[in-house]
Parts: structure tokens; sequence; C-alpha cells
């Protein structure tokens, strides 16, 4: 039996860049979170959370909300939050900026976890790790904490770790050969470019 997993939406972010709440906005009639929960719901998994600190935002989407377990400590202590509140062994962790995850990509990316041999699956776009699009396992809970109480806030720097497995851009083309998965919703001229691209692929 393949090992039960959580779906949890990172939005403890401050969007100071997009001057307001980045996954409220609106994308083409639909806030951009979600959009993103459109995409998730059928993937498998137990259960669905969202991480924020303003979780009174968030009420209308009936999930269970948390905050940061640890004040100020940016995306990786999101992640921690988000490991920590799973009730699963594995995690499935998403920026609430992503409005155009792909399913299927997921689904792979999920697979892969069969067998107990990675405590994070990360993909990489031009090089660089996806951290909030990745797949982690409780066993990142020590090193992570470790980094946050060194004040070490890089979001990928507790790889080192643990056992990561990685996924290039040949593979995760397969499934997704634009890398509109990977596209952030960050500020005003980003959205407008997300609108451009939800009419380009009719949604």
């Amino acid at each position: 039996m393949t090992t039960p997993f959580s779906v949890a939406i990172s939005a403890g972010g401050k969007s100071t860049r997009m001057g307001t709440d980045k996954a409220l906005v609106d994308l083409n009639g639909k806030p951009v979170i979600e959009r993103l929960l459109a995409r998730v719901r059928d993937l498998g998994q137990a259960e669905t959370i969202l991480i924020a600190n303003r979780p009174e935002a968030y009420t209308h989407l009936g999930l269970p909300t948390f905050p940061d377990a640890l004040a100020d400590t940016g995306s990786l202590g999101g992640i921690y939050t988000a490991i920590l509140r799973s009730q699963q062994p594995y995690t499935l962790v998403l920026a609430c900026d992503m409005p155009f995850v792909n399913p299927d990509l997921l689904r792979h990316m999920l697979s892969l976890r069969a067998g107990d041999q990675y405590d994070a699956i990360v993909p990489r776009v031009e090089g660089y790790p996806e951290g909030l699009h990745a797949v982690y396992s409780k066993a990142c809970l020590p090193p992570i904490r470790r980094r946050l109480d060194a004040d070490q806030l890089k979001v990928i720097g507790f790889y080192a770790d643990v056992r990561v497995r990685y996924l290039d851009e040949k593979e995760w083309q397969s499934f997704d050969p634009d890398g509109i998965s990977f596209y952030n919703v960050n500020t005003p001229d980003q959205l407008e470019q997300a609108r451009r691209l939800a009419q380009a692929h009719h949604e």
C-alpha cells in the first residue's frame, strides 16, 4: 500500500511586491488560490491544509488553516509548519501563487515516494530546486528545525541532510513541456502575464 500524503498550500508570505494578498487576487474570474486548489483536488490526498498567518482571510475555503509554527522564518518556516501540521507521512507543499500546477506532474512526483526511498522529491528548473513545489517526508523536520534555530533560512539548505530525489527538466517536461507549473504570481506584471497564459490555455 502506498504511503498516504497530505497537500499543504503555503500562503504565509507578506505579498509585498503584489501590494495585496496574492493568493486572493482575481485571475480571470477566480482567485489564484482557488485555481490552485481546483488542480490538486483529485490527487488522492488524505487531507488538504493551508499554512497562513491571516487565517481569517481564508475561512471561505473551509480548510484546516495553521499559522507559522515559528514567526518570521520565511518560506522555510512555511515548509516546516506544513510538514509539522500534516497528519500524514508525506506532504506535497505548494506555494499559494502557482495557479497552473500540473496534476499529472504532481501525481508523478507523488509516485516517487513509493518504497520510502526519499525524504524530498523536488523538481529543478534551470538547475534550481523548486522547494515550494515539492514532496517532503516527516524525516525533514529535524534538519529543517536545526536550520531555523540557527537562523539559516535558505529553503534548500537542509537538502544536504536528507535523501533528495530531483526531477530535472527532461523528466518534468514530459508532463509540462512549457514549465507553466512553476509560474509564480508575485507582482502585478506577473498577474497580467498569468491572465494572458490562462486565456491562451483556455482557462
